[in-house]
């Protein structure tokens, strides 16, 4: 006789209790594997995307709304800083490494980023086709923007003003495309990469637009004052730009800004000093991604150890509807058991009957609740995309769902003791009697 096979038997005779025993014990399931999914997934994201940065300088306000902005490309900027100011940070022994992020305009949602062509190498990035911006306005673009928006090389671009899609378009001035780069699980896959050249040239064209505009008006303003006044203005103009031309031209970028500088220090002991001397010293902001990112992880990690502790508490309970199920259907089945044995199976065949069906149904819990994680995931997933341009979807088992794994065997194994012994220790002629 196949025990194995009768208990698969047992189980399929009697569906509609089998799924409501199985029905908390995949929810408790699901549940814990979506939260220990959507952790791994966060953190390894987050992880890819600090990697070589340990300081993030900007304007003044919240540290974590930098460390989105800058790193993540999550969330609005602090503001901007003056290239002036940079430059002192820069000069300071102690860094490494510095890049500069300058961003205000945006294509179709997704942000150009004002930077230097080692932003790339600080993820790895690698050209798939095309090749790195040389001049201004070229940009590269990151392998989920193309793939989404059909971008090819030579294609041109109008960008919008602000971070939003519905800012105002730059008609006047295209971006074209010179590189596409591979997909690298990071950032940069969401990101259009120019320099920063091409930003200020963009916002340059922008305000002398304004300012020529302001000037027309100031004009015919000052043709209703005399004669005497203008020759003089005049005079006074030309003098002084042949004077000041030079001296603007040397000092061309010293009233330029950027938003944020990425920086990477010699020694990891920098870390616990330099960020305190800037935010007290000057008027710019130090933060520190790992610092900042790990607050915002114990913010949110009490709301999940709270769910993922409901969930154990489910599971436990479905341990114990599992146990009644199993007790009762012993109990109806006792005659049936009875003649089982009477047709040549052991105590021990029937008693391994019982935790077979208990082993069956939790292990089948189990493999449910991990399909109903995974669409959890995609599900989160999905949210995030539409929201955040955030990919986090993945199908690999993590090590603590066979932690999970074990635990529902052993739930499997707890709930069938009581109804085996129960099976183990029936009186065959005293059961057959009283039927």
């Amino acid at each position: 006789m196949n025990i194995f096979k009768l208990s698969i038997k047992n189980i399929v005779s009697k569906p509609l209790n089998s799924i409501l025993s199985l029905a908390l014990l995949i929810f408790g399931i699901g549940i814990i594997s979506l939260m220990l999914q959507l952790n791994s997934l966060i953190k390894t994201q987050m992880d890819n995307n600090l990697k070589g940065i340990d300081m993030v300088v900007g304007a003044k306000g919240s540290p974590l709304q930098l460390i989105l902005s800058a790193v993540y490309h999550i969330d609005s900027p602090t503001g901007n800083i003056s290239v002036e100011d940079a430059k002192k940070i820069k000069n300071n022994r102690m860094l490494g490494s510095s890049i500069d992020l300058l961003y205000g305009d945006n294509y179709k949602g997704y942000r150009i980023v004002g930077t230097e062509q080692k932003f790339l190498d600080l993820y790895k990035a690698k050209i798939k086709e095309g090749r790195k911006w040389e001049d201004p306005f070229e940009v590269v673009v990151g392998s989920k923007i193309y793939s989404k928006l059909n971008i090819n090389i030579d294609d041109e671009l109008v960008s919008s003003h602000g971070l939003r899609e519905t800012g105002e378009e730059h008609a006047d001035q295209l971006f074209k495309v010179v590189g596409l780069l591979e997909p690298s699980n990071s950032v940069i896959d969401q990101l259009i990469v120019t320099s920063p050249q091409s930003i200020w040239g963009l916002h340059d064209d922008h305000d002398h637009s304004s300012e020529e505009h302001d000037e027309e008006d100031d004009h015919e303003h000052d043709e209703e004052h005399d004669h005497d006044h203008d020759e003089e203005h005049d005079h006074d103009h030309d003098e002084e730009h042949d004077h000041d031309h030079d001296e603007e031209h040397d000092h061309e970028h010293d009233d330029k800004e950027i938003t944020a500088m990425l920086i990477k220090f010699k020694s990891p002991m920098n870390i616990i000093q330099f960020p305190r001397q800037i935010n007290e010293d000057t008027n710019l902001q130090a933060a520190v991604p790992s610092y900042e990112i790990s607050r915002l992880f114990k913010l949110f990690g009490f709301g999940i150890e709270t769910l993922t502790y409901l969930a154990y508490l489910i599971i436990i309970v479905s341990a114990f509807s599992l146990f009644i199920n199993l007790f009762n259907s012993m109990r109806e089945r006792k005659y049936e058991m009875a003649l089982i044995r009477t047709l040549g199976s052991s105590r021990r065949q029937l008693s391994m009957m019982i935790i077979f069906e208990s082993l069956i149904l939790t292990t089948v819990g189990f493999f449910i609740g991990l399909l109903v994680s995974r669409l959890g995931v995609m599900f989160v997933s999905s949210l995030m995309e539409e929201s955040l341009n955030y990919n986090l979807k993945s199908f690999g088992i993590l090590n603590e769902e066979l932690w999970l794994l074990g635990l529902s065997i052993f739930i499997g194994l707890i709930s069938s003791i009581i109804p085996a012994l129960q099976v183990y220790n029936l009186n065959i002629s005293e059961t057959l009697a009283d039927e």
